[in-house]
């Protein structure tokens, strides 16, 4: 059986029209003839099982050697396909961070709405500001954001799942290349409909990556917003800073062109301290 499991497990994959043969030729109660069944079965389908020793000379004709062994291998593979296109599907809660965050942007535009989101967060962050000094501030946030942006993803994304999508991914192409080289135009008409076919799993990967997107913006455009209210309508924007290589700069200023020097200075604390975290936690937030 495990023998028979590898040798179909290995046609499959070569060839995925291999599979619907495999199950016509289990459906077959008595030995077969190529000329019976080229009508399901290309040349090169009958001579790879052949050789492979799957099917076998009967005499009258040709055999599965192992009916069992191939069913069962059928069905493993079929269940293996069944856990790359489960339920990848968004919750409410899921759609409702979403919905959340996409009304948040609002006040980046909107005077009013930062205003009164950043006179909230002001609440909580505005004794840590009185505390320490601005660059201080922007560092201990970046951490924090840092720390639950890696949580967040560790548990929301699905990196096995995405690395099934991307092995399948990597076998078509790598098939595709095979046929092209041989210049088999029949297998490329098969792979090229199975590339179509799994356009569904180029979505699966997206939403299984945007899905902690949606949480994390939930979670850190109030914070930014609130250093960008601080910047803009509590005087920090005209306070001076030395930034390494660049110098001394107002924290409105572009350092990079349009880019300004908090944002700049935030996101390299983010990145540093989000690798650290990851590191330091063993967290996988990428496909293995």
């Amino acid at each position: 059986m495990v023998r028979t499991e590898g040798k179909v497990e290995e046609l499959v994959r070569e060839d995925a029209s291999m599979e619907s043969a495999l199950e016509f030729l289990l459906e077959q109660d008595r030995p077969i003839t190529w000329g019976e069944a080229s009508g399901e079965l290309t040349s090169g389908q009958w001579g790879r099982l052949i050789e492979k020793g799957v099917l076998t000379d009967a005499g009258e004709g040709f055999e599965l050697a192992d009916p069992e062994g191939v069913r069962e291998a059928l069905a493993e593979d079929e269940n293996s396909h069944d856990d790359i296109d489960g339920d990848s599907s968004w919750s409410k809660y899921d759609k409702l961070a979403a919905l959340g965050a996409v009304g948040l942007f609002a006040g980046y535009s909107i005077s009013s709405v930062r205003n009164a989101i950043g006179s909230t967060i002001d609440l909580f962050l505005g004794p840590i500001n009185g505390a320490l000094p601005f660059y201080a501030v922007i560092l201990v946030l970046a951490v924090l954001t840092g720390l639950y942006t890696s949580l967040l993803q560790a548990n929301l994304m699905d990196t096995d799942k995405m690395a099934q999508y991307q092995e399948r991914m990597k076998e078509m192409k790598e098939r595709r290349q095979k046929a092209k080289e041989q210049g088999d135009d029949e297998a490329l008409d098969q792979i090229q409909e199975e590339q179509m076919e799994a356009m569904g799993d180029n979505l699966g990967m997206f939403k299984e990556q945007f899905r902690p997107m949606v949480w994390i913006m939930l979670l850190t455009i109030p914070v930014f917003l609130w250093m960008y209210w601080m910047i803009l309508t509590q005087g920090v924007g005209s306070q001076t800073v030395t930034m390494p290589l660049i110098g001394e700069v107002s924290w409105r200023q572009g350092v990079l062109g349009p880019l300004q020097a908090w944002i700049l200075w935030y996101f390299v604390c983010s990145m540093g301290f989000s690798q650290l975290i990851r590191k330091s936690l063993n967290l996988q937030t990428t496909p293995t």
